[in-house]
Parts: C-alpha cells; sequence; structure tokens
C-alpha cells in the first residue's frame, strides 16, 4: 500500500516530522517498508541555461554546451549527446558528484572524444519522473536558474509504502490509515460526513442478484450527460505518485477511490450497456476481453456481471473492454458493491489476476460504506466531468451484521500484563470507531463496520496493546517450577533437526527442493500413481508429487555440474509421498555426492584426496541413523539396493527384511540416463518414519558416562580373507576380543589386485583401545592385539597380511 505525505495529511491534520509518522505506523502494526523522499534524492539537480550548443569537433552526434548554472560563477562546460541541445534551453543540469538514479552511477568530471565534461543536462527518464529518455529535458523560459528541481518541480512530497497483513483490510485506504495514527495521537482526524447526492430521473437500468452468497449488496446509478477527459492536475499527482498512471478522469476516480477509501468502484458506459443488469455465477463456454486485454475462459464458478447480451466484468476483479468508458462516453454506470472474499479470491488464482480491486475484496471491504462510497464516486464525476445524476439503486444488505462483544476490561491486564484504566480502553477505542457502553467490570463493545476481523475478547485487547505500544508490554519470565521443562518438539520434530544437524557436520549443504516432480521421474523412483497426479500442475514437468527426495537433488546437482561445480554434496530432510493414504507421506532424509566431495575428508585416505563412493553414502545414511536415535547395534546390511541404485554398488539398510529403514550406494546408470544426470553419483536415503521409538520406560539400570584419564591407542590390521567374507563379520570379530576395552573398530581400506590371490581380498581395519584402570604397557597391547588376529583368524578364516 502506497502513499504520499499529503494524501495523509488530506485525513489527518498533524505537524509531525515523517520519521516519527513512519515510526509510529510501524509500532501500531502497519510496517513501513520503504520511504521514497525524491526531494532528497534528487537535490543536487538544479535548473541551468544552455548559454552556447557548438558541434563536437571529433564526434557528429555530441554538442559541446556552456551551461549557466545560475550560481554566479563562469558558464560550466558540458558534453551532450542529446538531440535537443541548443541554446537558450532551460534543462537540469547536474555538477560532478551527483548520483543519476537513471543510469545507477555517479558522475564525475570526464574527457568525452577529447572534450572535458564537467557535468550532465538530464533526462527526465535519468532522474526516473518519467519514461522519456528521448532528450534533456525543456523547461519554461521563466523556470528560475539556479534554483533547485525538485523545489520548482514540486517533488518534495514522500512517498510511504506499508505492508499490510492480511486481516488489516480497514487500512487499504490512506483514510483508515489515517483513523490509526490519529488513535495513537498523531493529529487530528478528518472525517466529515459524505452528504447523499439527490438524483434526478429514476435509473433506468435495474439489478437482479441471482445467489446473495456470492454478492451480499449492490448499488448502481446512471450520471447522464458526463464529459470524460483528462483528470485534474491533483488528481493524476495523486496516481502517478503512487506508480499508477492517469487514463481518464472517470476511471482516474475509480482508482482514486481505491486507494483512497479502500473501496473499488467500476464504471460502465451506459451506452454500450444493454438492458438491466445481472449479477450471476458464469455459465460454461463463456469468456471475458478484460481491461487488460486479455481473454478469459470462464466457468461457473467465476462470479459476473452481466446484461442482455452476456458477461460485461468479473465480479470484483476488472471490467470488461466492451463497456469500458473512453473519451466519447456521456452516460456512465457506476457501481459499488460487495462480493463474497473467498470466491474473489478463488477467481483471482484461477484466472491468474491480481489487480487492485481482488486485492481489497478478497480481504473484505466495508458494507456500510458500500451507497456512501458510490454518493461520494458520484460527486467527483459531477465535479469533474458534469453531468446529472439518477435515483441510487441499491439491492441486497448494504449495511453489513451488527457485532458487539462483552469484553471484561481486566483481559487487558491477563493477556498483555498491562494495567490500563476504563478512561484509557474507552478513548482509544472510540478513536478507532468502536462504540464503548458500561462503566462496569465488563462494558460492551460495537465492533464497526470496517472491522471484519475483530470477532472476541483478544481480539481488543491487541487493538488497546498496538496503540498503548507494544514495547510498553513489560517482560515477564515464565515460571520455571522445579521440575524440567519438556521438550515442545515431537519427536519426528526432533529427529528431522538431529538429522539435519548430523549431515551438515559431514561437509553437505542442505537443498530444499519441489515437492513435485516430471512423471516418468516419479515412476522411476516407485511413484507415478494416478492419485499422486496433481489436478493442476504449476508446470508440465512438476505433474506428481515426489515419492523420493532423490529426484530433486539430482537435478540440483547437475545444475551445479552444468556452471563448473563438479563437487557436490547436497542433501535434503522433507516429505515424501507413496499414496494418498496419511500413512504413505512420510519424512526422509535423502543425500548425494559427485566427484571430489568425498567424506573422507573427515576422517584418513591414503592419497589425500578421493572420489565419492557407495562407502561414502553409507556412512552418510549411518550418521542420519545414529542422530535420529536408531538402534545402531539392531542394524543389518543386505547388499543390493532399491531399482534405481546399481545392484552390485549399493545396500539396504533394515531391522530385520520387515522394516527396511532405507538404502545407500551408487546410482544405476539407468536412472541417471532417465535423470539427464552425469556419474557416477552415490546416493541415500533414509526413512525416519520407520525408525523404531525409543523405550518410553527407563530401564532399572542407570546409563553411567565413563570417561577414561587416559589416552586412547590406535592399531592397524590388514587381513587376507575370502572374497565372500563381509567386512561387518570381520568388524564384529574384532569388537568382540573386549567389548569394554576395545572402543571402536572401522574399516578403512580394501584391496584387490596385484599380489592377491583372485580369489581373495585384502580388508583393513583401525582398532582404538581404550584403557581403563592405568596406562597400558607394549606387551599389554600386543596381548591384545594378539587376541584380535586369533579371534578373526577363528571367525573368518583370514590371515594377517603381511
Amino acid at each position: 500500500m502506497k502513499f504520499t505525505l499529503s494524501w495523509l495529511k488530506e485525513h489527518l491534520d498533524t505537524d509531525e516530522p515523517l520519521d516519527k509518522l513512519a515510526d509510529k505506523l510501524t509500532m501500531i502494526g502497519l510496517e513501513v517498508e520503504s520511504i521514497e523522499d525524491k526531494a532528497k534524492a534528487l537535490a543536487p539537480f538544479t535548473i541551468a541555461r544552455v548559454v552556447t550548443a557548438e558541434q563536437h569537433p571529433n564526434a557528429d552526434r555530441l554538442r559541446v554546451c556552456t551551461v549557466d548554472t545560475g550560481d554566479g560563477g563562469a558558464p560550466v562546460q558540458v558534453v551532450c549527446g542529446a538531440p535537443n541541445a541548443r541554446a537558450g534551453l532551460i534543462s537540469v543540469f547536474s555538477p560532478p558528484g551527483t548520483y543519476i538514479p537513471g543510469k545507477n552511477i555517479t558522475l564525475g568530471v570526464g574527457t568525452i572524444r577529447g572534450v572535458e565534461s564537467r557535468g550532465m543536462l538530464c533526462s527526465a527518464a535519468e532522474l526516473q519522473i518519467s519514461d522519456d529518455h528521448d532528450g534533456i529535458m525543456e523547461l519554461p523560459a521563466d523556470a528560475p536558474v539556479g534554483k533547485g528541481y525538485a523545489e520548482y518541480a514540486g517533488l518534495g512530497d514522500p512517498v510511504i509504502e506499508i505492508n499490510l497483513t492480511p486481516n488489516r483490510q480497514d487500512c487499504t485506504g490512506v483514510h483508515g490509515i489515517a483513523r490509526d495514527l490519529f488513535a495513537a495521537d498523531m493529529g487530528n482526524f478528518k472525517d466529515p460526513a459524505i452528504k447523499p447526492i439527490k438524483g434526478e430521473f429514476p435509473c433506468p437500468v435495474q439489478v437482479k442478484i441471482e445467489d446473495a452468497t456470492l454478492c451480499p449488496g449492490f448499488a448502481l446509478r446512471l450520471v447522464r450527460g458526463v464529459k470524460n477527459g483528462p483528470s485534474p492536475e491533483w488528481l493524476q499527482k495523486r496516481l502517478t505518485s503512487i506508480g499508477l498512471r492517469p487514463i481518464n478522469a472517470l476511471v482516474d476516480i475509480t482508482n482514486f477511490m481505491t486507494f483512497d477509501r479502500g473501496r473499488p468502484l467500476h464504471v460502465f458506459d451506459a451506452k454500450k450497456v444493454k438492458g438491466n443488469l445481472t449479477v450471476r455465477p458464469a455459465r460454461a463456454g463463456e469468456s471475458l476481453l478484460a481491461l487488460d486485454g486479455r481473454t478469459y475462459d470462464l466457468d461457473p464458478s467465476i462470479c459476473v456481471i452481466a446484461d442482455e447480451h452476456g458477461v460485461e466484468s468479473l465480479a470484483g476483479i476488472m471490467g470488461g473492454e466492451t463497456s469500458g468508458c473512453d473519451e466519447n462516453t456521456t452516460d456512465v454506470l457506476i457501481e459499488s458493491a460487495l462480493w463474497n472474499e473467498i470466491n474473489i479470491a478463488q477467481t483471482g488464482r484461477k484466472l491468474g489476476i491480481n489487480s487492485d480491486a481482488r486485492y481489497r475484496f478478497e480481504r473484505g471491504v466495508d458494507p456500510a460504506f458500500m451507497v456512501p462510497g458510490l454518493e461520494l464516486a458520484t460527486r467527483l464525476v459531477m465535479e469533474m466531468c458534469g453531468g446529472t445524476p439518477s435515483e441510487n439503486v441499491v439491492v441486497g444488505n448494504p449495511f453489513g451484521e451488527d457485532r458487539a462483544i462483552d469484553f471484561p476490561v481486566s483481559e487487558v491486564k491477563r493477556l498483555a500484563g498491562l494495567d490500563v484504566p476504563l478512561t484509557e480502553v474507552k478513548r482509544i477505542l472510540a478513536r478507532l470507531g468502536f462504540m464503548v457502553v458500561g462503566s462496569g467490570p465488563v462494558v460492551k463493545v460495537a465492533v464497526p463496520s470496517w472491522r471484519s476481523d475483530v470477532h472476541g475478547k483478544a481480539d481488543i485487547v491487541e487493538e488497546v496493546v498496538r496503540i498503548i505500544g507494544v514495547d510498553k508490554v513489560p517482560e515477564t519470565p515464565f515460571g520455571r517450577g522445579e521440575e524440567a521443562r519438556k521438550s515442545v518438539l515431537t519427536p519426528m520434530q526432533q529427529r528431522t533437526r538431529r538429522a539435519r544437524r548430523a549431515l551438515a557436520a559431514r561437509g553437505m549443504v542442505e537443498a530444499v527442493t519441489w515437492s513435485f516432480i516430471a512423471k516418468p521421474a516419479a515412476e522411476l523412483f516407485g511413484g507415478g500413481q494416478a492419485e499422486l497426479a496433481l489436478a493442476n500442475p504449476i508446470a508440465s514437468d512438476l505433474s506428481d508429487m515426489r515419492p523420493s527426495l532423490l529426484p530433486g537433488l539430482i537435478a540440483a546437482s547437475q545444475a551445479n555440474i552444468n556452471r563448473g561445480s563438479s563437487d557436490v554434496a547436497l542433501f535434503e530432510v522433507g516429505q515424501i509421498f507413496r499414496g494418498d493414504k496419511p500413512e504413505n507421506q512420510q519424512t526422509a532424509a535423502s543425500g548425494i555426492r559427485h566427484g571430489y566431495a568425498s567424506s573422507t575428508g573427515l576422517g584418513r585416505h591414503w592419497s589425500g584426496t578421493a572420489s565419492a563412493d557407495a562407502l561414502d553414502a553409507k556412512a552418510d545414511a549411518f550418521a542420519v541413523l545414529a542422530a535420529a536415535g536408531a538402534p545402531m547395534q539392531a542394524l543389518q546390511i543386505v547388499a543390493g539396493g532399491a531399482n534405481w541404485l546399481h545392484p552390485g554398488r549399493s545396500g539396504t539398510i533394515q531391522i530385520g527384511p520387515q522394516n527396511v529403514l532405507g538404502w545407500f550406494g551408487e546410482l544405476h546408470p539407468r536412472t541417471l540416463e532417465a535423470l539427464g544426470a552425469d556419474g557416477p553419483l552415490m546416493a541415500f536415503e533414509v526413512i525416519l518414519d520407520r525408525i523404531p521409538e525409543a523405550k518410553q520406560k527407563p530401564t532399572r539400570a542407570k546409563p553411567v558416562l565413563e570417561l577414561s584419564a587416559f589416552q586412547p591407542v590406535s592399531r592397524d590390521f590388514a587381513f587376507i580373507v575370502d572374497r565372500k567374507v563381509r567386512a561387518g563379520d570381520l568388524v564384529r570379530a574384532a569388537q568382540g576380543v573386549d567389548k569394554k576395552l576395545i572402543t571402536g573398530v572401522t574399516v578403512f581400506d580394501l584391496y584387490e589386485g596385484k599380489g592377491i590371490d583372485p580369489d581373495k581380498k585384502s580388508l583393513a581395519i583401525a582398532v582404538t583401545i581404550q584403557p581403563r584402570e592405568k596406562t597400558m604397557t607394549d606387551q599389554e597391547i600386543d596381548a591384545v592385539a594378539a587376541k584380535i588376529v586369533a579371534e578373526v583368524t577363528r571367525k573368518t578364516g583370514g590371515t594377517l597380511r603381511g
């Protein structure tokens, strides 16, 4: 919502400075997003006279001008390329050091084709006051040379832009904003009564409403004998200041009413309307050529205004081209109506129209202002265009429903912690338009028609508190009590947070991808069912709900690879969809690695750098499971994974065959080809919902954290084993030697090839030995190492590699 300071002062008598008004607007809930003060921005630009304009000696399209800047000094030399540069011209000059907003540069002393230039003569586009860039500005001959251009042109009116929350429909007009500032003691509110315009004859056009739920009220009036032309200068300045283009007086009046009073109106050229008007749902097959030049196909869910020939307007959103007003309009129908907010919002989204009228009607407008708004618009039409008005035609309820709330004054203290006297509560509410009756502990508050967002006691407390100031609410700590606070997060929320942290700690970057993917990709990852296809997708390649997070991550990875960043490690934690039932909507943690984005940088590797492989994906998956609280000792790894993984370079993580927690490995070449991705790509996906819940009842044995005071010892072992021996079997054999003393066993190398029998392989493990009672001697460490070798040999048939 944009408005100028002078526009605000039309409704608020105030001497408060702009910065104080802006601060107060933000404090009362009307957040100021920006203030554009052209007077400040254009302060260095002055009015100047071109004394001479000679041809540039080295350029056909340039002129060397001497410019009188009005400062009493000698004329300044300026090189100018504008075709209208000539002696005697009055224009706008900017000296060196001036910031040129239209070019986003700061001007300096320059040399152009060998001739020095000490300034610039400016076009309107370079000052960002219009789109005219065909030549430098031409001012009247009596323009005062040396005076600031902003002051001369009357550009000293700051433009304020506020961000409205959806509930504050009363402040979609400057009039409502002024009322709020009045309640906050920023000035006196100007709210003169709107006098009705006496009709000179019955309105010949009648209105019929087929469905009162779509249109609760409708007011109409005919004005004959108008002369439509350009609107007055004051109105054009009002509209251009907020970025609207003046069109003609009739249209400009409706735009003015929209921003001044938050009351969108529509004007029809009465001679183009055939017969009476009907407010009804559109019929199948109907269409409308709207004022934006586009033709919209309509259906029965869309409310329209129609005459005997067909649809003339999209109700509450945009009028039709055929009944629009132009310079030939002599009779005009002015419409002021109330519309169903939900229907307006649905129609706007369906047709893709974001008009100023839709913005207000879908939030709700003041029902009691429907007829007064018509009267005010009629007065403006008669003042600017003349004409003779008819009597009003009013159909439906022009007032809305009365609302009264029993309000205990003590609620302000209970909900906000503020002691506010009843007299102050009454004063604030009265200034906001509420009526308060009573003097006891409970008063009755009548809600004004323009505040459809106020329904209960808490809403009234909010009104009082925001005007007094949220900064006045005392800081009150919550009572902690003697017992520890319970977590407010659900177990699933805790899992997702921990999963994100674990993957970020492993050097991966979090991504957020679309919840929709193309149907072929969905089918590739086990989706593509009819119930997961979108009825109205936003794009053809976003047609289905995703059954996996990996297609989006693969696309993001490929986008990075295409731009030269081939070492990619991305992860995402989000929803996946395997069906339309609630149990088929699950939370997954997934990730991919490509290139040298290996997790070995976090540990050890002989080469110092390594390409990502399936073991990296496995480590990522296990990090997620450990962080999410999975029973790590119960996890099983089964060779082979999902169909989208390479069958010989993947694995499945499960707790028994009935509970598969996830998959990891290298993506299948078929998958990469279908998605247009470069490989090899390592991926994992863990279904967080499938992790068993921890036991609710604590066991009798209390967990004890034992921190040893002694330095741990690490020993490496390499065993020659049969190819069929799994690394997990070797790890478990080493761990079983002494579970108290051995605190960690990890595989760090696999070798197959020269020097090893074809049916054998070399597996290397690192064993961490943690002394508990004393520092171990070399003999004691060697004894433990011998037991490890013996146990691994017994259980796996392996031999220590020499």
